[in-house]
């Protein structure tokens, strides 16, 4: 099969054929007839724009088809990274950002491969839900998941493991349980927000005497003394 006429071609080798044709027959004929054949309204130059015209029509598709290749090569693979939806079986209402938030705690874009690579046993495949959290919230990402390792133990926590408990928040009875992870990070990003960040609460530490105070009736053991070294390690470590 042979492949598209190229139009500067034709057009090259039809002067080219005017051209020959017109040194065999003397200087003056030659002008004349380069004159009368190759004029604008000659039949020679309306038969070679028509001819262009349809090899331009053949070509259009062709150059086309290139495009579409492209389209078909960018889809992404089914074997990528497709987490689950997370099938949020709470209301977990809208609370805007107050102008009281002066923190550096908003929320900003983060490496997802990263964070997704360090969170294991009850967390492992939930960073795309810690960044959902954290864009309905205004709250970095990095800050949610940090709270959610130290509190947990990366995952392995009886909280997390038993009631699906990942931020240590409390109810009439004791700790909350939930349907899913994805419905207690959403709880404690909504939490955050509303009750440390809206409320002027502008670093790990300052969130941390309110979230685990030193001290507490419910912290016997003494946990909550090292709640914000380790939260703010974490959040190093995910930064």
């Amino acid at each position: 099969m042979m492949g598209p006429i190229n139009s500067n071609w034709l057009f090259q080798s039809a002067m080219s054929s005017l051209q020959q044709s017109s040194a065999t027959n003397g200087s003056g004929a030659a002008n004349s007839q380069m004159s009368g054949m190759a004029g604008p309204g000659s039949f020679m130059m309306l038969l070679m724009a028509a001819m262009m015209e349809n090899v331009q029509q053949m070509q259009t598709p062709m150059q086309q088809a290139p495009a579409a290749n492209n389209l078909s090569f960018m889809s992404p693979a089914s074997s990528s990274y497709n987490p689950a939806v997370a099938n949020l079986t709470m209301q977990h209402k809208d609370v805007a950002t107050s102008a009281a938030d002066q923190s550096d705690l908003k929320f900003r874009p983060v490496q997802f491969l990263k964070l997704d690579g360090q969170l294991d046993g009850k967390l492992s495949g939930t960073a795309v839900h810690f960044i959902e959290a954290g864009k309905k919230y205004d709250i970095d990402p990095n800050l949610l998941s940090a709270i959610a390792v130290h509190e947990t133990g990366n995952g392995s926590s009886r909280a997390a493991n038993e009631k699906n408990n990942i931020a240590g928040m409390m109810g009439k009875n004791g700790l909350r349980s939930y349907e899913s992870v994805a419905d207690s990070i959403y709880d404690m990003a909504r939490n955050l927000r509303q009750n440390y960040l809206n409320q002027g609460k502008e670093s790990i530490a300052q969130i941390g005497a309110k979230y685990a105070p030193v001290g507490a009736a419910n912290d016997p053991t003494g946990l909550n003394n090292h709640w914000t070294q380790g939260v703010s390690k974490f959040y190093t470590q995910l930064t």
